[in-house]
């Protein structure tokens, strides 16, 4: 049986268009070595970025964090103006750019190198209009070194996913070392419980999500109550809904949570009107602002 061809991903590795399966990156950068380095995820619409503004100052804190120089924001934008002009413009798809230390020892130290800036772009499917998610056995550790941070060092990710994916499931959702709800592989999340839209605080060692930023704030002006707030774990076998944000979810409700805290096992959701509302005002305002 013929397998269908990979989509087109584009790549612009520090200066330079290359072929997506062509060698452009040093075998010794530190963000192939150690995984020392940033990116960000933006949503691509109609060949335009969405809050390209917010994506890039959160590139900038994640830098801070990780104790690397500012990134060169002009030079990011040649690379994404290069990929997304590159071919058609992408209907839907994802933009990614990341920022590494650039070359360093085989080891956690690091030396005085340029960064290495690689930005990449592609199509991507849109999301589904409900999904499940499996909670994992692995924690967050909200005291860690880079909480919060957006680093390249995702191995914890693609093992969470993994196990998730393994189970029929779309997400994983972790909770942190206090066993509080805290977030997803790469999404947030929002329970509805009585009507109101709860979601973990930045202390709870989740990603300061852009999307999830967007939703609290303009589901606050129209009117939803949005809490920030801890919540055990268990909160996901009595709320009334689930739903993760992200920036190629947009907000997306949960119909399905398997590994639940309390060895239920599954719990099959509906989505409801509180998610529904949510949904209906990232949708109108997003199309109403490209940078918000």
């Amino acid at each position: 049986m013929s397998s269908s061809a990979p989509p087109e991903v584009r790549v612009w590795v520090n200066g330079a268009l290359v072929g997506a399966d062509q060698p452009a990156v040093a075998a010794l950068d530190h963000g192939v070595t150690v995984g020392d380095g940033a990116f960000e995820t933006c949503k691509v619409e109609d060949g335009q970025v969405f809050a390209a503004t917010r994506h890039a100052e959160r590139l900038d804190r994640t830098l801070a964090g990780l104790g690397l120089p500012a990134a060169d924001h002009a030079y990011i934008a040649e690379g994404i103006k290069a990929v997304l002009g590159a071919g058609e413009p992408l209907p839907f798809g994802r933009l990614r750019y990341s920022v590494t230390g650039g070359a360093g020892p085989l080891g956690s130290d690091r030396d005085s190198s340029p960064l290495t800036y690689i930005v990449t772009a592609g199509p991507q499917p849109r999301p589904p209009a409900s999904a499940g998610v499996a909670v994992v056995p692995w924690v967050r550790n909200e005291r860690s070194a880079v909480a919060g941070l957006k680093t390249t060092s995702y191995a914890e990710n693609v093992v969470a996913l993994a196990h998730a994916k393994h189970r029929g499931a779309i997400e994983a959702l972790f909770a942190n070392t206090r066993d509080e709800l805290c977030e997803g592989t790469g999404s947030n999340v929002f329970v509805v419980r009585d009507g109101v839209l709860w979601t973990p605080p930045l202390e709870s060692g989740c990603l300061a999500g852009v999307t999830r930023a967007l939703t609290v704030e303009w589901c606050r002006a129209d009117g939803l109550e949005v809490r920030e707030e801890p919540m055990p774990l268990s909160v996901l076998e009595e709320c009334d809904e689930v739903l993760l944000t992200s920036s190629t979810k947009d907000v997306l409700p949960v119909d399905r949570v398997v590994g639940l805290p309390g060895g239920t096992g599954e719990r099959v959701l509906e989505p409801g009107p509180v998610g529904a509302r949510a949904r209906e005002v990232f949708a109108r305002q997003s199309a109403r602002h490209l940078d918000p």
